[in-house]
């Protein structure tokens, strides 16, 4: 039916909303005119959808103008951007929309406006910015080339702290507002111990694990942090807080002394800032957009925007009215690896956003792996692991997939434990300097919840055969020879998990070993200790990926997960819900702390969920607030 309104000949068009092709069906000069007129209707229809866009996206009567008075896109001018909230590496969608900005987007759209020829420069608005160092390491990267394309590039602010604060540094011009501020107070690490309140409720961790530093059960079984989490994350800061200080002192023309002082003084007032060389101008965003473009400038978002015919695709697509279309020249496909790993089928493509479900990224390795036209895959990872034996089933795909084609990973904020596993098997390992990867080693246990049943008044009685058969059925702790039984399982998945990275580093498991033992390392010591290949992020790796897949640049690249249809977000729909109003007690109080502690906690909390469905574990559960 819309094929038909539009104009389109289904024989002679594989592009549903692409116009007629004018071929004769042997009707003659009638058979043409209907074809010409068909043509006709699906320009109309083009010009009017453009039409419809073009008012929506302007600015209403009582708003800014998206672009200065005599404003003309022929001539020499500056884009006018805002940078602004959760910087995401997939985006997460749900009935209600798409939620975060995707990080490879925002770098695709800096480095296509870099190759305009008549844009003078771009200006970035950046306000209420959520971004992990590591990703703004990446985005530092792409305006960095931005730069030296020869573009100009400033930023303003009215509030920037510490992540949003240095990265800003990449502008050659920073201009604050009055009564502004900046904050940089250095890198801080706020482990949240969740102990208390599980005592509270009447639930007991019982946890053991494998490996000296493995501990990801701490928040669960202590209150305060072991002196080898207190060490691991010395480290962790330690690296940060060099990273703040050699881009500062790059970006502003500082000594790395003087910065170090900054650091300590840690709050500047708009005047302050200035004389502190931390910014360049104090004043209104448009007195600084005006006296920084001289005057010649237009709205250009940072995420590109498609064009009418584009949109119309993909609400087809969405909506299952076409299919979803596929790159069939030679190219490189980049899978996305993002959340907790969980066995079985997980929420499909949508909860492949936000999940890693065995059997789900398994499909797709194994699907790319007999694609010809797929000469290398970059596997994407941010992900602190999970389930062991899902970990398990996607390294042998991985391993399978590197058998026939390069498989080249690249980790983001966090590549650890189940999520190093994965990666194990790669051709080639890339990560930032600040991802967090490693974490070799096995956590295992459960959550008694007995006592917390007893304070509402339930009991259970369970009953069987065999000296071990009621482990699993009891809500209370394990006994000493259940615990021994475990411990034997949880041993011997570590054994495996380490023998797996030592075939993928070319080691023997002895040299393995010392580095494993559930040790978190920042990526430059994992450089350093042959845990990764080579330091860059996702735009290095996926440059490495055409090169080994002998794919030119000009080549698309496929993504993985699509983009969700209808039938993945109504299949969405339901879920485990939280036990005992957990995630409401915790992330409720935590808000008030601040959304990234609500943001741990809840996840902290989905994680021990997981715990009571998956018993043995490679999780890297870190419920610390990083800033």
């Amino acid at each position: 039916m819309v094929c038909a309104a539009c104009g389109i000949n289904k024989k002679e068009s594989n592009d549903p909303w692409a116009g007629g092709s004018g071929s004769s069906d042997g009707s003659g000069s009638s058979a043409a005119k209907r074809v010409s007129d068909m043509d006709t209707s699906s320009d109309n229809l083009k010009k009017m959808i453009q039409n419809i866009v073009d008012n929506l996206d302007k600015p209403g009567p009582y708003e800014a103008p998206d672009q200065s008075k005599g404003y003309d896109d022929a001539k020499p001018h500056w884009g006018v951007a805002s940078l602004s909230g959760e910087i995401t590496e997939t985006e997460r969608f749900s009935w209600t929309g798409g939620r975060g900005v995707e990080l490879r987007g925002l770098i695709d759209r800096v480095h296509e406006l870099a190759k305009d020829p008549k844009l003078d420069g771009m200006l970035l608005r950046v306000s209420d910015l959520a971004i992990s160092l590591p990703d703004a390491a990446e985005l530092r990267a792409a305006l960095a080339d931005f730069r030296a394309a020869g573009k100009h590039l400033a930023c303003h602010a009215e509030v920037a702290s510490n992540t949003t604060y240095v990265l800003m540094t990449s502008c050659e011009r920073i201009g604050l507002a009055p009564l502004g501020e900046i904050v940089l107070s250095g890198p801080t690490a706020m482990p949240v111990h969740l102990k208390g309140l599980l005592d509270r409720v009447g639930v007991t961790a019982d946890f053991m694990h494998v490996g000296a530093y493995k501990g990801a059960a701490e928040p669960l079984t202590r209150d305060a942090p072991s002196p080898e989490m207190v060490e691991t994350l010395d480290a962790i800061l330690t690296r940060r807080y060099g990273t703040i200080v050699a881009w500062v002192a790059a970006g502003r023309g500082v000594p790395a002394d003087q910065v170090k002082t900054l650091i300590d003084t840690a709050m500047f007032p708009a005047p302050d800032a200035l004389a502190a060389k931390l910014v360049d101008q104090v004043a209104t965003w448009e007195s600084f957009r005006e006296g920084v473009t001289g005057g010649a400038w237009t709205r250009m978002p940072l995420k590109k925007k498609d064009d009418p015919i584009t949109a119309m695709k993909k609400v087809a697509e969405f909506v299952g009215m076409m299919p979803m279309a596929r790159p069939t020249e030679p190219h490189v496909a980049v899978v996305y690896a993002v959340g907790d790993v969980v066995d079985g089928d997980g929420d499909g493509i949508l909860g492949a956003r936000e999940r890693i479900a065995s059997h789900t990224l398994t499909g797709a390795l194994d699907m790319l792996a007999e694609d010809a036209s797929v000469k290398a895959v970059v596997l994407r990872i941010d992900s602190g692991g999970g389930s062991a034996l899902a970990s398990e089933l996607i390294w042998n795909s991985v391993h399978a997939l590197n058998a026939k084609k390069p498989v080249i990973v690249s980790m983001s904020d966090v590549a650890a434990s189940g999520g190093y596993y994965i990666a194990a098997g790669a051709t080639r390992i890339f990560a930032l300097e600040d991802t967090l990867t490693g974490s070799i080693g096995v956590v295992g246990g459960k959550l008694a919840i007995g006592g917390a049943l007893a304070r509402v008044g339930v009991t259970t009685h369970p009953m069987g055969k065999g000296k071990r058969a009621t482990m699993f059925a009891r809500l209370d702790g394990w006994t000493e020879d259940e615990k021994a039984a475990i411990f034997k399982s949880m041993d011997a998945t570590y054994q495996v998990f380490v023998s797996r990275v030592a075939e993928g580093r070319h080691k023997k498991p002895e040299e393995i070993q010392p580095i494993a033992q559930g040790r978190v390392w920042t990526g430059e010591k994992a450089l350093e200790l042959g845990l990764v290949d080579e330091l860059g992020g996702l735009s290095a790796a996926i440059a490495y990926a055409r090169t080994q897949g002998n794919v030119p640049d000009s080549a698309p690249l496929e993504t993985y997960p699509p983009r969700p249809t209808l039938r993945d977000v109504v299949a969405s729909f339901g879920g485990v819900q939280m036990p005992f109003g957990l995630s409401t007690q915790m992330t409720d109080l935590a808000q008030a702390l601040s959304p990234q502690a609500a943001k741990v906690l809840e996840h902290t909390l989905w994680q021990l969920v997981d715990f009571q469905r998956t018993t043995i574990q490679a999780a890297f559960v870190f419920p610390v607030v990083l800033d």
